[in-house]
């Protein structure tokens, strides 16, 4: 029998809301709700979000009052490694390479930033050499 791996894919709106959390910490659903843009969504909405992404090991709380403070437990750049090598798996056959090629020829990423980008690695590698 399959292990059933519980989905912690975050949807649009969980990364969204979580983006917040990073950037702001500790939060009341209340003080979330005032972060979201307009046309906001209704209070209970914002709570089931929360919830689900507490229940994906994205956020903990701790009582307050009459309330909870919600706070992140992830890290954002954990998320970000695991959403980026995701990508590169599913659209460039697990290939960094094909997806800077990727950049270079939709014009994201200038002659000058490759440079930048080799100088990087370049120095990376003297300074792992040093060690």
């Amino acid at each position: 029998m399959k292990d059933h791996k519980p989905n912690t894919d975050l949807t649009d709106k969980e990364e969204e809301i979580m983006i917040l959390f990073w950037n702001h910490g500790e939060l009341k659903v209340k003080d979330l709700l005032d972060l979201i843009p307009d046309p906001k969504p209704h209070v209970n909405t914002v709570s089931t979000f929360v919830r689900s992404l507490e229940a994906k090991g994205y956020l903990g709380h701790y009582p307050k009052g009459t309330g909870f403070v919600y706070f992140p437990i992830k890290p954002m750049e954990e998320y970000r490694r695991g959403t980026f090598g995701k990508m590169i798996r599913s659209f460039f056959s697990n290939s960094y390479m094909k997806a800077v090629s990727a950049l270079v020829e939709d014009e994201k990423l200038s002659a000058d930033e490759l440079r930048e980008l080799l100088n990087m690695v370049e120095k990376g590698k003297r300074d792992d050499k040093k060690l």
